[in-house]
């Protein structure tokens, strides 16, 4: 496998060389090389450094940030802390508040910390440390880096997404899969989520993640995620559990694109599961291969999620028997993007939505245009419009 640097590493070297001291906060999915590249930096760095991670103590409390934060303190001038897997740590963010403020102005330490779980972190930032952080997302690998990293081309995207760790075991498809379920999935749901947060079912739970797997980019109304799952629940069980699942950027649910807050929360939501890989752990990878309608719906999946690391508002819009699949609001335009990938589709849906929004910009992705979307660093407004 070649090394190669990821964008977030490019970003944060930047950040951590300006004058300007915040607190860099590193969020993104286990396994897509946040540590990796973080010992990339810290090995490199100019100056004293100390890298610790929450998830190799056994109970890591207050105390014990700060002891280790004074090491930091300790290093001297200009020193480099990185703390990983930091919402592991109880009332952690008034912790770093804390022993953050005491530094302020001093400029004497760099602070990094490191997180997998999206949702315990966010409550964090915003309860306790407003004004003294900046988010640099760690999203899953694109097309472009596992071709660069693996020699992948769009149908081995597909078929086995992009965690690097896994990506040596693809000749041996059920080795491979038993590695995701077990090594990649298995810390996230018992590490990110059980373990953080009280979880009244966890059969349902999980039940709730493998199942979800099996709809990729298709809309499912909760009654009908519940009438297919063995463990009894009920819609806000249901809701509050893709919630979770949401905020281990496991997966993303969208909803009907409607202009309405209201509508938009009370409508079923699209599933659409944040690296393909997550999706094969259940299902034979090989039906790529052999089922031009599963391939299609794949590459409608992989497309939305490359969409949905775009930092705007992704829909998707139904009304009757017309419908779009998805709808974008991304830097003050309105995308609506209808995905081409061989399954049988009306264009009336994308018709009767431009009559409704007429500053709408269609987008209709092929195969061709998807693979260019799928290998791009970054999605923003300008290059949409170009695809």
């Amino acid at each position: 496998m070649v090394e190669i640097q990821r964008d977030f590493s490019r970003i944060l070297r930047n950040r951590l060389g300006a004058e300007l001291n915040f607190i860099q906060v590193v969020l993104g999915p286990r396994q897509v090389g946040k540590t990796t590249g973080l010992r990339q930096i810290v090995s490199e760095w100019n100056g004293p450094a100390l890298m610790v991670t929450a998830d190799e103590v056994a109970a890591p409390g207050a105390d014990w940030l700060a002891v280790q934060w004074q090491r930091a303190r300790n290093l001297g001038d200009n020193a480099l802390f990185v703390v990983d897997e930091v919402q592991k740590i109880p009332h952690w963010s008034e912790t770093v508040k804390y022993l953050f403020d005491q530094d302020r102005g001093r400029g004497k330490v760099k602070i990094v910390l490191l997180g997998s779980a999206s949702l315990s972190l966010q409550q964090g930032l915003s309860e306790s440390l407003a004004g003294r952080f900046e988010v640099i997302p760690a999203h899953h690998w694109n097309l472009a880096e596992c071709d660069r990293a693996f020699g992948w081309d769009l149908d081995a995207f597909l078929m086995f997404g992009g965690y690097p760790a896994a990506s040596e075991l693809v000749e041996d498809v059920e080795r491979w899969q038993s590695f995701l379920r077990n090594s990649i999935i298995e810390p996230v749901l018992i590490k990110d989520i059980l373990g953080l947060t009280t979880v009244g079912k966890p059969a349902l739970f999980r039940q709730t993640f493998e199942l979800s797997m099996a709809y990729p980019a298709q809309e499912i109304s909760f009654q009908k995620l519940l009438g297919q799952l063995q463990e009894s629940g009920n819609i806000t069980t249901i809701k509050h559990y893709l919630e979770l699942l949401e905020g281990a950027f496991l997966l993303k649910t969208l909803q009907k694109y409607s202009g309405s807050t209201v509508r938009k929360k009370g409508s079923s939501p699209k599933i659409l599961p944040l690296n393909t890989a997550l999706i094969h752990a259940f299902r034979s990878p090989r039906d790529i291969k052999s089922n031009p309608d599963w391939r299609g719906r794949i590459f409608e999946a992989a497309v939305g999620a490359a969409l949905a690391r775009a930092g705007g508002d992704l829909f998707y819009w139904r009304e009757g028997k017309f419908e779009v699949d998805f709808v974008l609001q991304l830097e003050g335009k309105l995308f609506a993007v209808e995905v081409k990938s061989g399954r049988k589709k009306s264009s009336r849906g994308m018709e009767k939505f431009l009559a409704e929004h007429p500053r709408c910009i269609p987008l209709f992705i092929d195969y061709k245009s998807g693979e260019n979307l799928l290998r791009a660093d970054k999605i923003n407004a300008s290059n949409l419009i170009t695809t």
